[in-house]
């Protein structure tokens, strides 16, 4: 199976600029908002069409991530970012009455869940999403409402979820709860709980704890 990693963050912390240091030539990105990498990104190349070359893609329909994390050959998958896929998915039935497309935005969000997870040993999967804060302070995963909250818990499908923050003034991941968020990771896996917002750190640590082939992923 593969090892999927939630990263959570508010706008401005982080998330996007992360993946600077990934290898583009063992990453495919997908893009879920048509915009510039925040960072030089020499070796990631949007591809125009489907038949084109590159390894950013640009699209939000859910069907068509599943199939890229299925058909893609590379090590590492990045969605960023998740949540706008949700609000996309709102927006265009926006006129619609009733119940219905809640329904459907929860069962398209838990079938990409459940798609990271079950690709082939090896690969690792990370998907980029916005958070939200409750009436009580805690801190979750920001989706499209009540309606998809009440049914979906993004958090119980990952192992790890990071949490991106700026703590005097150094941008960096939470690896460990704060009581008030849904931080988590294995014991041992990371050395501290604030650690450098680098993902490809981060991939590295992963890697090494399950002992991953990455030759062979």
């Amino acid at each position: 199976m593969s090892i999927a990693t939630l990263v959570l963050g508010s706008s401005g912390t982080g998330k996007s600029t992360s993946l600077r240091n990934l290898d583009p030539s063992k990453t495919v990105l997908i893009q879920c908002i048509k915009k510039p990498l925040p960072f030089r990104s020499k070796g990631w190349k949007v591809r125009a069409s489907m038949k084109d070359e590159g390894n950013v893609f640009q699209t939000d329909d859910a069907a068509l991530i599943e199939k890229i994390m299925k058909g893609s050959p590379h090590e590492v998958v990045v969605i960023d970012d998740f949540q706008a896929m949700l609000v996309n998915q709102l927006m265009a039935r926006a006129s619609e009455k009733g119940y219905d497309r809640f329904t459907d935005i929860g069962k398209s969000a838990w079938n990409l869940f459940n798609c990271a997870g079950a690709l082939a040993p090896g690969r690792r999967v990370y998907i980029l999403s916005h958070t939200q804060t409750d009436d009580v302070g805690n801190i979750r995963m920001k989706t499209v409402g009540k309606l998809v909250d009440q049914t979906l818990v993004p958090e119980g499908y990952f192992t790890v979820v990071l949490r991106t923050e700026v703590v005097n003034g150094q941008y960096v991941f939470r690896t460990q709860t704060n009581g008030m968020d849904c931080c988590k990771s294995p014991v041992d896996m990371f050395e501290d709980e604030h650690i450098p917002n680098d993902l490809a750190e981060v991939d590295a640590q992963i890697v090494d704890f399950y002992g991953v082939n990455s030759e062979a992923a």
